[in-house]
């Protein structure tokens, strides 16, 4: 392939020479990878452009292959792999601090500690294979989407990041972790300096730089993409430094076009059979080492499958710890205090200050640079909000018709930059009593959680929006400039409050100022865990006494000065910095979130400038106002009283104040000042940490214990310092309430003092209720605590605030984490949060982009599961993310001692956004349920994880003797399950006799009788008639076919001929040829021209096995037999005799062929069968004579009939219905080649509609085409005149269960066209008879019964009623056909079965075939399978088995003869049925539930290796979904199936082999697998 920017042909030729040359020496493998990409390069180097913006010094760049490096690569244009905006960005941050805050020091400390144990029993994960070209970086069309938050405000992640510890970056440069990584280098990365991205700590010496060279080798081996080979991760990491690593020898990557036979090409170039050690096989080796290692407790004993459980319910470990300590006693706030001056309302205080005190400044707004944009002062407030007052009530709409009443709910919709229109909009709003409802402004119409905001606009009755000139104009529009109509939001009227649009109030109006009552003041958005969006309503006094509540506890004065980085539209920033502020008079200073992305120091210049009394902050502002303040010499922060940390309750907060304080104290913070608090939507503040004595002790830690935690109780950390969790208190409780612990789950049960519960407060300064939500109110805001007996401790309702903690001494309040982000594993609890952490201290400079980390936790097989999402760097490379992963696991595990299910890796900015930046985990979560997430690196682990699997069945020995089974069934009163087709009757006319006693005598006798009568038309793509047959033209046909044959051939009777024709009636003249001449034909599919080296080695096979004398063919197929493209794949010097039968010379036999007996063979017939093997069987002219007859009667077939078929006529009962049927029968066959129908799809069913057909046969692949591709195009052929209604039945001739999906679309879709519901049926046959079943005309309608999935997989059939849980639907195979009589056994004893029990069904008739052609001497399976005999019962009777399950069910239905109908259900192949966990499987079952799973799955198939379950699954959609099927198919597997898948592998469509009957080859597929030529997209192996 050519490398980017050099054109190969245009080089010298010595250059070109010698670059073909080292492509030589790699390809017999006399060089490394990494010696030919230097030299490569080396040779390169004069002639290789300037790559645009590519930063050499980056060895880490990918560029896709063929992308330019546009310097502003739009959203859409396929840009280079990483932006290179945000590339130049990168490159001008301080070398990788910024990266540092997803940090969290005292956690690395103990991660650190945990990977290093794991060194020692390093798991060696087989890592993923991936499609090179599908995933260069593989994010969304090849191009990161633009930046919308350059660094996150995640809630979830960026809040405990601290500085790095030494102990980390040592131990990043330990040998050990560079011989890991010696491991999973890549094939194609070769630099050594790859290995260190430039975001880490330079904690030792950097290699030394390189030469442009080897640099530019970097970006071209990542370009070669086409030879290089994924990184292949196959042994063991070694344990000491020195020792060699030994890779197997990588297999080449086979391009698409190459072939894919049976044979591999390996590394040093000779050719093999499929290898041990092919990459694939070695991989699977590799996980199943690794999944050998003891994981999961053991477990107890299988339960039945009667019985409803199916889980290993885990029992109780006894030591796990309980909880010791007494009943807590609810703790009291201190008394809320009385001042004389307290206003009876907030708006009074702003109506005071704003007369009393107008040019007193209340909120100064920051541009985007941090300086000051403009000061509001109370005057401007008051009046401002005045004007808003009374043009909300009186100028919108009429005196008549005012648009809104007081009471009525507005949506506040402003943006964070412009906080002083909010406050006017919100006290415009309080003045004029309508209830505001502050909500983030919509971006796009499919904004993340837009839907749940409508939710919350609805169950609010909001139906004006109050919003600013700007803002709406910046508001996505419709093209005649409306604004749109948001995803699930009422119809809005937006109203603009910019001042110049406001009236002002005439003289006589003033505002109604109330006295503060329990009327809703306002609604603050919240978002549960569900993702649903609810409004806490707070009342006018909750509003005024939270206030009061905050100036006692914060100890607010008058005209102070407040710093405030929080959102003011919600929570802290407001209740502060908009309410409590007002108040007080104190002055706020905003700055946005907007300007603390630009200058993160923003906030303490501030504090510095205006020596602000009081700041408030998050934890992520203090890392970021850490990390800038190198740039910062004269910033004091002395001034400080208190320090609000606004999320100081979380766990994680308490790195980030130690690091805060251990920086700014020497810029005169005190130690004292920071005050972290904890808040709830619900109860509004809960408690906050009053400002220490200078100089007074700082209050202790907690320092608890992971295990006990996660058991819900409290125990200090002393032996295992890894799994400890540091806790800060965040103080007392607020002025005036009560509160206590309760149990997060079920009744309210007040905790004992040792134990976590949720805290629950009684106060009056909370919020109301859910505005408009009754049902959840009350369970949320009138909780009354109970006792240990049950009994309510009071009359009080409780509000519960979603925290969980508990009392420390002294009534501190300490909380470890929310209820929202409550994992519960197997009965114990995790922390979302804490996991976050866990995984941010696993090195994620290299791989995780800026710290986004989502988790959550997915309902899989009856238990909750972990699932970790991250956002990935887009410079990062496949090992390192693989890397992180792998250590990422190991250290929760070490820690927290829980399995992850799931870790997934998406391309950077693709996870779903709050307003501010964080992570969206509701719709995160969504997204990867629904298959929507399009991760680049993905890794599962249900093995590891899923620990309540059932144990596996064991086989019990049956001692019972078959006959006491029977008895038993007998004495139960179940009859034996046999079912009988009805009598072949007798033939009367000895004419008839002689006619019929052989098909070739049947022939003759037609061409005398009935010369004219046309037996067959050949109809072509276009449904005309392109060769005909009458029963004299096809006898000459034949006659001259055998003159040929005894002339040229050389050959004796009995000789066998191969037949190698396409479909058509040549076929047929040849088969009666070879009958009349007393050979013996043998028919064969020829191979497939564009496909030689798959198809032609069969036909060989065949040939060879059949010992074939000679082959009948066409000069065109002779052409290719013996064409140099043919001698690629066989040896075509040794082809038997070949015949073609084109232009044959007029001659007649001298006699034809009468054999001496009916039990002499007729013809050979020969199968592949869906597991690979190759049979063929003998069939006599007794049985074919018998088998046409059966056929007759049961399809009522004269020579007056016509019928139509669309099947290939190779073997089983298409070649009968083809070749044999018309010439026995007399009536006329309409043959339509399979093959017509791909180049025009209506043809089959125009032809029904033309010739106005009654009976018509198919495959499953034909109704298949025609289900999918003429499904939706039915109104067109309706108006093309097409008309099914003549059709009276059409079989599917298959060789399987019955496809009851499949009949019934093609039902219900052909039903408009006049096809009758009862039309379609089945067929069934096998080897050893080839028609069993067929459902004709006489017998009843074939039923369908439901039957229990469970109970199958135990070889046992059990009834259920339609839509019970784990029921498959199974319809009956057809009617048994005239002189058959099947009988169902169990296979181990040999014992007849009873009605509707599972077994194999065995075959008794006339026309059974009489054995097998060879197979290589098995003589005991001949016996074994065509003259069985039962063990008991009735011992004369000699059987044929199919080697298919099934049973037999007596219905209610009436045959011909007035009998109940005993009808035959199929249930599938023993040869392909999986033996998994003890139990039996059909692959189709699991296929069905794999289709099901994802809409871009076109096809699936599975089998086992090495007991793994392996899925392939196609993927009709864009390949950078393919990484959203793995969860998806094993959830589905693990949930229907209770099986672990082992692999996933995701291939392109058209890849799963299917035979011409529409049957998967998946044993051909296994071996392709095996032998790594299906080129996959993605391989993902389960841990």
């Amino acid at each position: 392939m050519a490398d980017r920017g050099v054109d190969l042909s245009a080089l010298p030729k010595e250059v070109r020479d010698q670059v073909a040359e080292l492509d030589l020496e790699l390809s017999e493998g006399d060089i490394t990878q990494k010696g030919y990409e230097k030299k490569r390069a080396k040779l390169l180097v004069p002639y290789v452009p300037h790559l645009p913006n590519v930063d050499l010094s980056l060895p880490d760049v990918q560029l896709s292959p063929g992308h330019s490096a546009d310097p502003s690569p739009s959203p859409e244009a396929p840009g280079p792999s990483t932006s290179s905006a945000s590339r130049h960005h990168r490159t001008h941050r301080s070398g990788g601090a910024r990266d540092d805050r997803y940090r969290s020091d005292i956690h690395t400390e103990a991660v650190q500690a945990a990977l290093a144990k794991h060194k020692e029993e390093k798991m060696a994960l087989p890592m993923p294979t991936k499609r090179r070209s599908a995933f260069v970086q593989s994010p969304i069309d090849n191009c990161t989407p633009p930046d919308t938050s350059s660094a996150s405000e995640d809630d979830g992640s960026l809040r405990r990041k601290a500085a790095l510890s030494a102990v980390l970056a040592q131990s990043l440069q330990s040998p050990d972790y560079w011989i890991n990584r010696s491991v999973q280098s890549s094939s194609t990365s070769s630099s050594a300096s790859s290995t260190l991205s430039h975001g880490e700590p330079k904690a030792q010496p950097l290699p030394q730089p390189q030469p442009a060279a080897s640099l530019l080798a970097d970006i071209l081996a990542i370009t070669r993409v086409e030879n290089s080979v994924p990184p292949d991760v196959t042994s063991s990491t070694p344990q000491e430094r020195g020792s060699r690593v030994d890779l197997p020898p990588a297999v080449r990557g086979m391009s698409r076009g190459q072939s894919r036979s049976s044979m591999i090409e390996t590394a040093d170039g000779k050719r093999k059979g499929v290898p041990v050690n092919s990459r694939v096989s070695t991989k699977i080796q590799q996980l199943l080492n690794t999944l050998k290692r003891p994981k999961r407790p053991p477990l107890s004993e299988f339960f039945l499958d009667d019985s409803e459980e199916i889980v290993e319910v885990p029992q109780p470990d006894p030591n796990t710890p309980k909880p010791e300590g007494r009943q807590i006693i609810p703790v009291k706030g201190e008394p809320l205090g009385v001042v004389s001056n307290w206003p009876p309302a907030l708006q009074a205080a702003l109506a005071r200050w704003g007369s009393t005190q107008a040019k007193s400044p209340a909120l100064t707004a920051l541009d985007i640079t941090g300086k000051p944009l403009y000061t509001l002062t109370y005057g401007k407030l008051w009046s401002r909000s005045l004007k808003l007052a009374y043009t909300l009530l009186n100028k919108l709409g009429t005196k008549t018709e005012p648009v809104i009443q007081p009471g009525d709910r507005v949506a506040l919709v402003y943006p964070n930059s412009d906080p002083a229109m909010f406050w006017v909009a919100f006290y415009g709003c309080l003045l004029a009593e309508v209830i505001p409802v502050p909500i983030e402004v919509p971006l796009s119409r499919q904004d993340a959680g837009s839907q749940q905001i409508g939710f919350l606009l609805g169950s609010c009755g909001v139906s004006l929006a109050l919003t600013s000139e700007v803002c709406l104009k910046g508001l996505p529009k419709t093209p005649n400039g409306e604004i749109i109509q948001f995803k699930g939001w009422p119809r809005m009227k937006w109203v603009v409050t910019d001042t110049k649009y406001l009236t002002k109030p005439s003289k006589d109006w003033q505002p109604h100022i109330p006295t503060a009552n329990t009327d809703t003041a306002y609604i603050e958005y919240k978002a549960s865990k569900e993702g649903t969006v609810m409004g806490v309503a707070v009342s006018k006094i909750s509003m005024l006494t939270h206030c009061q509540a905050l100036t006692q506890a914060c100890n607010y004065c008058e005209g102070e000065t407040l710093v405030n980085v929080l959102d003011c539209k919600k929570d802290m920033g407001m209740w502060h910095g908009v309410l409590t502020s007002v108040m007080n008079r104190i002055h706020t200073i905003t700055v946005p979130y907007a300007v603390m992305k630009a200058c993160p120091m923003s906030w303490v210049q501030r504090v510095h400038i205006h020596k602000a009394r009081v700041a408030l902050v998050k934890c992520r502002d203090l890392h970021w106002a850490m990390m800038a303040h190198k740039d910062q010499r004269d910033s004091s922060l002395s001034s400080i009283r208190m320090l609000i940390v606004a999320d100081g309750a979380n766990p994680w907060s308490v790195s980030s104040c130690d690091a805060f304080l251990n920086v700014f104290q020497s810029h005169g913070l005190k130690p004292e000042v920071i005050c972290p608090c904890a808040t709830s939507p619900e109860a509004l503040t809960v408690a906050i940490r009053r400002p220490g004595a200078r100089g007074a002790p700082l209050p202790a830690r907690a320092i608890l214990s992971m295990g006990g935690l996660s058991h819900g109780v409290i125990r200090v950390n002393t032996e295992d310092k890894n799994s400890a969790l540091t806790v800060q208190d965040v103080g007392h409780i607020m002025p005036g309430a009560l509160m206590c612990i309760v149990k997060p789950d079920g009744p309210p049960q007040l905790c004992k003092t040792d134990e976590i519960g949720e805290i629950v407060i009684s106060s009056r300064a909370g919020g109301t209720m859910y505005y408009g939500l009754p049902g959840v109110t009350k369970n949320t805001f009138e909780v009354i605590p109970v006792n240990q007996a049950g009994a309510p401790i009071g009359e009080i309702p409780f509000s519960r605030t979603g925290l969980l903690g508990f009392v420390g001494p002294g009534s501190l309040v300490f909380v470890v984490g929310k209820i929202e982000g409550l994992l519960m594993v197997s009965g114990r609890r995790h922390n979302a949060d804490d996991l976050v952490a866990t995984a941010l201290a696993v090195e994620p400079v290299k791989t995780v982009y800026r710290g986004r980390i989502a988790v959550f936790s997915v309902t899989v097989f009856f238990d909750e599961r972990i699932v970790i999402v991250a956002e990935q760097r887009p410079d990062a490379s496949e090992e390192d993310s693989f890397q992180w992963m792998s250590r990422v696991l190991q250290a929760i595990d070490s820690i927290h001692q829980v399995g992850l299910y799931c870790l997934a890796l998406v391309p950077a900015n693709t996870l779903p956004k709050t307003p501010l930046g964080g992570i969206h985990i509701c719709e995160t979560k969504q997204n990867f349920l629904e298959g929507n997430l399009h991760p680049c690196n993905i890794l599962l682990c249900p093995h590891t994880c899923v620990t309540n699997m059932p144990k596996p069945r064991q086989k019990q020995t049956v001692d019972v003797g078959p006959a006491s089974m029977l008895v038993g069934n007998l004495v139960a009163g179940k009859r034996v399950a046999q079912a009988t087709g009805r009598e072949l009757g007798v033939v009367e006319d000895q004419d008839l006799i002689r006619k019929h006693q052989f098909l070739s005598e049947a022939l003759q006798w037609r061409a005398q009788t009935d010369p004219d009568h046309v037996l067959y038309v050949l109809l072509n793509s276009k449904g005309v008639a392109v060769c005909t047959s009458t029963c004299a033209q096809l006898h000459k046909r034949a006659e001259k076919i055998t003159a040929t044959l005894m002339e040229r051939g050389g050959l004796n009777t009995g000789d066998n001929v191969v037949l190698l024709y396409p479909p058509g009636i040549d076929l047929i003249a040849a088969f009666y040829g070879c009958l009349y001449a007393g050979v013996i034909p043998v028919t064969v599919r020829p191979p497939h021209p564009q496909n030689l080296a798959a198809t032609l080695p069969t036909v060989r096979m065949i040939i060879d096995v059949s010992k074939a004398a000679c082959i009948l063919t066409t000069q065109p197929l002779m052409r290719i037999l013996r064409s140099r493209e043919a001698a690629a794949s066989v040896n075509i010097k040794t082809w038997p005799t070949i015949i073609d039968t084109d232009d044959l010379p007029r001659k007649r036999p001298p006699n034809i062929y009468k054999p001496p007996t009916a039990e002499m063979l007729a013809y050979l017939d020969f199968s592949v069968s869906t597991t690979g093997m190759l049979t063929g069987v003998k069939m006599s002219h007794a049985a074919i004579s018998t088998l046409c007859r059966s056929i007759k009667l049961q399809c009522e077939l004269y020579s007056s009939r016509q019928i139509a078929i669309c099947l290939d006529p190779y073997c089983g009962l298409g070649f009968v219905l083809w070749c044999l049927s018309s010439v026995y029968s007399g009536h006329q066959s309409i043959l339509i080649p399979p093959l017509e129908l791909e180049s025009s799809l209506p043809l089959w069913l125009s032809t029904l509609s033309q010739y106005k057909i009654r009976d018509t046969f198919c495959s499953y692949s034909v109704m298949e085409l025609c289900t999918k591709g003429l499904g939706t195009q039915t109104e067109m052929l309706k108006a093309r005149g097409l008309n099914l209604s003549c059709v009276r039945s059409c079989v599917v001739i298959a060789e399987e269960r019955p496809r009851l999906i499949l009949t019934q679309s093609f039902s219900k879709l052909f039903k408009d066209l006049g096809l009758s519901a009862r039309a379609v049926s089945t067929a069934f046959g096998s080897r050893v008879n080839l028609a069993i079943c067929l459902q004709g005309t006489a017998g009843p309608d074939p039923s369908t019964v439901y039957v229990d999935m469970k109970s199958l997989r135990h070889d046992r059939v059990r009834l259920v009623e339609r839509g019970a849980p784990q029921s498959l639907p199974l319809m009956e195979s057809g009617t048994i056909l005239p002189g058959v009589r099947v009988i169902i056994v169990n296979p181990e004893t040999r014992g007849p079965l009873g009605d509707s029990h599972l077994g194999e069904i065995w075959v008794t008739s006339p026309h059974s075939a009489s054995g097998y052609y060879t197979i290589y001497g098995e003589e005991s399976l001949q016996a074994d399978h065509f003259n069985t005999k039962l063990s008991f019962g009735e011992p004369h009777t000699l059987w044929a088995r199919t080697g298919y399950l099934g049973f037999i069910k007596r219905t209610e239905l009436l045959d011909a003869s007035g009998d109940r109908h005993d009808a035959l259900f199929v249930v599938g192949s023993l040869d392909e049925t999986l033996e998994l966990r003890g139990l039996r499987y059909h692959p189709i079952d699991i296929e069905t539930s794999v289709s099901r799973a994802h809409r871009c799955i076109a096809e699936s198939a599975v089998f086992t290796w090495t007991n793994l379950l392996v899925v392939v699954a196609e993927l009709s959609g864009s390949e950078q979904e393919a990484l959203d099927l793995v969860p998806l198919v094993t959830n589905v597997v693990l949930e229907e199936h209770h099986l672990i898948v082992g692999v996933v592998v995701i291939v392109d469509p058209g890849v799963i082999p299917i035979n011409s009957r529409g049957e998967k080859q998946r044993m051909h597929l296994r071996d392709s697998f095996l032998a790594d030529q299906l080129d996959p997209i993605y391989v993902a192996y389960n841990m």
